[in-house]
């Protein structure tokens, strides 16, 4: 899908963050094994799933997934409201990350997206 965008988001825990870090890859949260695929968020996306899924959470970080990376290992699939989200079918290596940061909201509310650098 040529016009699909080349980085999302997946949203993790201190805890989750940690493991990505020190084991260098993230087999995902107990929705996405359950679910059998990583949640993965665009940039457009990722605030809803936070308010959504994360409410009320303070320990959260924001990685941005280089999804060219993952090659053949990511789909995109309809979910909320028809929306395309990209699902990442495997681990999540710490190598696709290309920036990750704490959550922080700019002045307005919206979602601090991590730059790399």
């Amino acid at each position: 899908m040529a016009d699909m965008p080349l980085t999302a988001y997946k949203i993790l825990t201190q805890e989750q963050m940690d493991a990505l870090e020190h084991e260098r890859v993230f087999l995902g949260a107990p929705i996405d094994l359950a679910d059998g695929y990583i949640h993965l968020s665009t940039a457009e996306q990722a605030q809803e799933t936070l308010e959504k899924h994360f409410a009320g959470r303070t320990d959260l970080w924001l990685a941005a997934v280089d999804l060219a990376a993952l090659g053949d290992t990511v789909r995109w699939e309809p979910s909320r409201g028809g929306q395309l989200f990209p699902h990442l079918y495997g681990p999540l290596p710490l190598d696709a990350v290309t920036a990750y940061s704490e959550v922080h909201h700019e002045p307005d509310g919206t979602l601090r997206l991590p730059v790399a650098g």
